[in-house]
Parts: structure tokens; sequence; C-alpha cells
């Protein structure tokens, strides 16, 4: 028997080298605590269709509120959210959040994501940690409203003979403009059947997590992108 559950609302459902990051805030005596990451004890957490599959077989969307089993929390330096979930079990559906639910799930008090003192790469704005900082984080979850989300698609490898596609949003937070990746696959497969150019989404709220340290930096990057209804 797994050794406890949790149950969240899932906030983000993104790719992850061959897998997913799911993350969402838990659910508890009617009301919301704190950010909760499912991972597997793979060395970089991801989790496998099967790992997150509820019994028919579907796959957990966003906004829905999952009942995850659990074997130990398991957390990776600033990811304090994080909890190594009990692969011998299927997920569990339990509804479909609400609006009201959405909202009260906001992170209202962040006034920034983390830190914007480190510099930017090349094609985003303020979308990185530097190690030293992000090692004095405790947390890499944030979910927040913008009033005006805009979607690019472009090729940004060219010059390194990477002919791939990528997709950014670009939006301001608290006075501060960011242009971050979009890891959220729904979203991803969307825009990648357009053109390239830059799109308005309007408004959205989005799940912004901070991924694991490559070549010295943390990398913000949007992980779940939820319209309005």
């Amino acid at each position: 028997m797994f050794a406890y559950s949790k149950k969240i609302i899932v906030l983000a459902n993104s790719r992850k080298i061959s897998g997913r990051c799911i993350a969402g805030k838990e659910i508890a005596g009617g009301s919301f605590g704190g950010w909760i990451r499912p991972v597997s004890l793979r060395p970089a957490g991801e989790l496998s269709e099967a790992d997150r599959q509820f019994q028919d077989g579907a796959d957990p969307k966003l906004l829905d509120v999952v009942e995850i089993p659990m074997t130990k929390h398991h957390p990776h330096g600033f990811q304090t959210e994080n909890h190594a979930i009990d692969d011998q079990f299927y997920w569990s559906l339990e509804r479909k959040c609400t609006p009201a639910d959405l909202k009260a799930a906001l992170d209202s008090a962040a006034t920034k994501l983390w830190d914007n003192t480190s510099p930017s790469t090349a094609n985003g704005l303020n979308d990185r940690v530097s190690d030293a900082i992000a090692a004095n984080l405790q947390g890499s979850l944030l979910l927040i409203e913008v009033p005006k989300l805009t979607i690019s698609v472009a090729i940004e490898g060219a010059y390194f003979n990477n002919a791939k596609r990528k997709v950014r949003g670009s939006f301001t937070y608290k006075n501060t403009h960011y242009v971050l990746t979009i890891t959220d696959p729904v979203i991803e497969r969307e825009y990648l059947k357009k053109a390239d150019g830059q799109y308005e989404a309007g408004p959205a709220t989005l799940c912004i997590s901070l991924g694991d340290s490559f070549q010295g930096y943390a990398y913000k990057l949007i992980a779940g992108v939820i319209f309005p209804v």
C-alpha cells in the first residue's frame, strides 16, 4: 500500500525529456495548500505515460482535480515541492476545478518571478536565474494571472544548425516584462501549426516553473497556460 496520497488541482502538464512534469496546488479540507510536483525516481524525475495514467488510460489535463498515491517527500534543490509517486497505483480523477477555484489558487502575493538580476538568454527576457541565486530559493512554482499573453513562433537556432521552431510567451507581470519558453504541449502543438510570427492570445493564467539547472542557470518556463472560459 502507498504511504500517503495528495489531492491536487493540475496546473501544469509540461513536456520534460521523454515524459512530463506535472504540478499543482494541494487541496485539503476544502482549501488550497502548497504546491505539489509528483515525480518519478528517474534521475530527472519525469513522469512516463504509465506513471500518470488514470485507470481508463486517460492522461490528466489542466484543471483536473486528481488524487495521487505517493511514497515520500523527494525535494531536489530549490524544487522543494517534489513528492515521489507510487507507480504501482493509478491516479484518480475527482472532478474539474471551477473558475473560483482557479482564482483562489493564484500566488497573488508574488511580486516577481523569483529573481530578475541574472542575464537573459538571446531570445528570452528575464528568463533565467543563476545557480548561485537559485540555491537560496525555497520553491520553484508560481501561478499568476496576466492581462495579455503574446505567443511567438520562430526558428531561433538557425545559426547553430538547429532548424526546430520554438514557442515562447511574452507578458508583463508586476511592471516587469518577461519572454519565456512555453513547455505546455497543448499550446505548443496549437501554435506550431501556425506560420512563424507573433499572436495575441489575450488574458491568461500561467503556471511558471523554475526548471532544473543547466550550464549554470535555472530557466523560467511557462509550464501551463489556462485561458478564461
